[in-house]
Parts: C-alpha cells; sequence; structure tokens
C-alpha cells in the first residue's frame, strides 16, 4: 500500500526535488519539462482557443454576408450525384458538383452545381446564384457555422499541443547530447585513474 509520504517522495524524485548530489542540471531541467510543457499548455491553451474563435467567427460572418446577397433558383440535375441514397441526418452525406440546368432571368443556363450526394438524376435542387448569375455555394446554415468555430478551436489546441510536444522532445534530444557529453567527460578524467589502480 502507498503512502503519501511515499507519493511525495517518488514525485519529489521525479521532478529532481530530492538533493541527489549526483543529479546534474540537464537531469533537473528534464524532469521539469513535461510539467513546464502541461503548464505552458493550460496557460495558452484557452488564449490559442479564443483566438481561433475569434478568427473562425469572423470568416463565418464574412461568408454569411456573402450569403446574403446569393437567391436560389431551381435546377434540374442531368446526372445522379454518387453517394448514399439514405444518410444518417446528413452525417454521411457530402456535396458533389454535378451537371444541371436552370432558368435566370428567363434565359436557360447549363452547368455544374453542388448538390448533395445521393440526388437522383432528375431531381429538383436549389441553386444559388450571385447578382452576376454565377453558381455559388449554398450559404452556410447555422450548425455549419458552429461546426467550423468548434473545429478552428479544436485544430488550434491541437497544433498547439503538438508544438510543444515537438518542443520538448526536442528539448530532450539537446540534453540527452549534453548528458553524453558530460559522462564521457567525466570518464576521461576519471577512467585513467581505476586503469592506473589496476
Amino acid at each position: 500500500m502507498t503512502t503519501p509520504t511515499m507519493t511525495w517522495t517518488r514525485l519529489a524524485r521525479a521532478l529532481g526535488s530530492d538533493h541527489n548530489p549526483l543529479r546534474r542540471r540537464s537531469d533537473l531541467i528534464a524532469a521539469w519539462l513535461t510539467p513546464a510543457a502541461i503548464a505552458i499548455f493550460l496557460v495558452l491553451g484557452p488564449l490559442v482557443a479564443i483566438g481561433a474563435i475569434a478568427a473562425a467567427h469572423a470568416g463565418v460572418t464574412t461568408a454569411r454576408q456573402a450569403g446574403r446577397d446569393l437567391h436560389p433558383v431551381p435546377a434540374v440535375l442531368l446526372q445522379a450525384v454518387p453517394g448514399p441514397l439514405m444518410t444518417a441526418d446528413g452525417t454521411n452525406s457530402w456535396v458533389t458538383w454535378a451537371p444541371a440546368r436552370w432558368t435566370a432571368d428567363g434565359r436557360p443556363q447549363a452547368g455544374r452545381i453542388p448538390a448533395t450526394s445521393g440526388t437522383r438524376a432528375g431531381s429538383t435542387v436549389p441553386v444559388w446564384l450571385d447578382r452576376a448569375g454565377h453558381v455559388q455555394n449554398p450559404p452556410l446554415t447555422a450548425s455549419q457555422a458552429r461546426d467550423r468555430v468548434i473545429t478552428a478551436a479544436a485544430a488550434a489546441l491541437a497544433a498547439l499541443a503538438v508544438l510543444l510536444t515537438g518542443l520538448g522532445i526536442a528539448g530532450r534530444c539537446v540534453l540527452n547530447r549534453r548528458r553524453l557529453a558530460a559522462w564521457e567527460a567525466a570518464w576521461r578524467r576519471t577512467g585513467p585513474r581505476w586503469s592506473h589502480l589496476a
């Protein structure tokens, strides 16, 4: 059974705070790399997430403002859009550009439009046009906007974690090289004395 005193002793030894005279400064730094990386992540994580959320909100706001200038026109798909016919609340569907025809300002038009996977040929789907009559992606829905913001925050936190992990690994490599060099120097000083005694 582990007592609290044993736990604190092990923790102190792991962090290099056990006053071991054989412990080098590089050992102490290496012991504190992981706790330092965790502390930095806990401090910077919220700031990075807030920055990513703000940037994503700005992008979503710009996309929504651009979406206000779009108007839908019914279009008829000329060929089926590949993909599942039945979706689980849209989670396993995607958007593909497919050939279609539509009428805009009294003139027949044809081209490729974004359509949901699994839509059959001959189906009527809305095509979103800008003021010049060019086909655009549909305006963002509230759930798509929310997903973009969540994805941006998660990606920023993951990037911070990967960066800190990479810095920690690089720091350990540098410390290991220095530790090996110090051991070799100590052995060059001590080794001849041992061989002389033998």
